[in-house]
């Protein structure tokens, strides 16, 4: 029988940016439950590393910006499926700016992953998520950024 690792939670950094009633997140698929859904941009937290510096980071090294005004918006846990597998994530949620004008200017952007893949990033209404609407993830992210 081959070795399956121990799960594991996996804490992780996203940062919320807006652009009027929109947010900046990226796009994904699970072919599994055949659905598609969105999270704002970010990624594991490295060992020692402050979570702002990991979302920094996360933002360089997926669409090459900077982000600037920071601030800490709360902490979600995320217990889920993907692909089949179950996953669990403690969420540090921030908001910021991007200091360069041109992603609030793109409709869409090309975010890359580590292994050198691409995916999409958008901007989307907070009005399109929601019981009706597209999934936004982590959960309880459409309420927490409410009481704002």
């Amino acid at each position: 029988m081959p070795y399956l690792p121990p799960p594991r939670i996996r804490p992780i950094a996203v940062c919320v940016v807006r652009r009027g009633e929109s947010i900046l997140v990226c796009e994904g698929h699970d072919s599994v439950k055949e659905q598609t859904f969105y999270r704002p941009l970010g990624g594991s937290i490295e060992f020692g590393e402050p979570g702002v510096d990991a979302a920094v980071r996360e933002f360089r090294e997926e669409i090459r910006v900077e982000l600037v005004n920071i601030r800490y918006v709360g902490t979600l846990e995320n217990i889920f499926m993907y692909e089949g597998h179950p996953g669990h994530e403690i969420v540090l949620v921030y908001a910021g700016d991007i200091s360069s004008p041109e992603p609030y200017e793109s409709q869409v952007i090309t975010g890359f992953e580590d292994g050198g893949g691409q995916f999409k990033v958008v901007w989307k209404s907070l009005a399109d998520f929601g019981p009706n609407g597209d999934p936004l993830y982590p959960d309880g992210l459409s309420e927490l950024l409410e009481a704002q």
